[in-house]
């Protein structure tokens, strides 16, 4: 089967990606596929015995199913919960797209489905002149688009969408993550979203007390996930 992999972009910091990205991969482990991640650049890393960890990167590692040590996941991780430049300024390190999409490379024909999964939104710098979307276009790479749905989540969703197709990339399809217990209207929020959207809804993941990769597997719609899977 060809091997297929997509970049993860989010509307903003703490929409889900990594939950949403996780759920993927479970799906497409359910499906019979091989499945591998990668996170290029982390920031928000705790030190362990074994080095700086990310849980996010974790989060990816416990759930695909192609051996990877956790530096091929993560290969910069920085201490810093904060933007990723600023994190690496402050480490004396320097950010570039060119040695991040390097670190991918090696990655990305090991699997069925391998899925990159950026920092934050569409336009988080990593350094005076690139962001983490120069990455994806360096690879070449179709985008999943989460969408955390909370107050102002449209005008958010459309200007990524518009970024993303503006920089020459296809976006792949996007996932609605309700990221707001309280989120009024939420039905026409989502059915507004898909209207504007000019790309599949791979699912709709509803407020979760406990988020975990397999509810959000069985939120999606799964034919929707197949076949972009498995498209040649």
């Amino acid at each position: 089967m060809a091997k297929k992999a997509f970049f993860i972009t989010g509307t903003d910091t703490n929409v889900g990606k990594t939950l949403v990205a996780a759920g993927l991969l479970v799906a497409a482990n359910n499906m019979g596929l091989t499945t591998a991640a990668l996170k290029p650049v982390a920031a928000g890393c705790e030190k362990t015995e074994q080095g700086l960890r990310n849980a996010d990167a974790l989060l990816l590692q416990s759930v695909i199913t192609e051996p990877m040590v956790y530096e091929q996941i993560n290969p910069i991780a920085l201490e810093a919960a904060i933007a990723p430049h600023i994190a690496a300024q402050q480490e004396k390190r320097t950010l570039s797209a060119d040695r991040l999409a390097g670190f991918c490379r090696g990655s990305l024909n090991q699997a069925n489905v391998t899925l990159i999964e950026g920092a934050g939104g569409w336009r988080v710098p990593l350094n005076p002149s690139e962001t983490l979307a120069d990455l994806a276009r360096i690879l070449r790479l179709p985008v999943i688009l989460v969408v955390g749905v909370r107050l102002g989540c449209i005008n958010h969703a459309l200007l990524t969408v518009e970024a993303i197709r503006n920089d020459g990339l296809p976006l792949a399809g996007w996932v609605a993550n309700c990221v707001d217990a309280e989120m009024p209207v939420l039905q026409d929020n989502i059915h507004s979203l898909a209207a504007r959207i000019p790309a599949p809804c791979l699912g709709v993941v509803p407020w979760l007390d406990s988020p975990q990769p397999e509810a959000v597997a069985a939120a999606l719609h799964i034919d929707s996930v197949a076949q972009l899977f498995s498209q040649a």
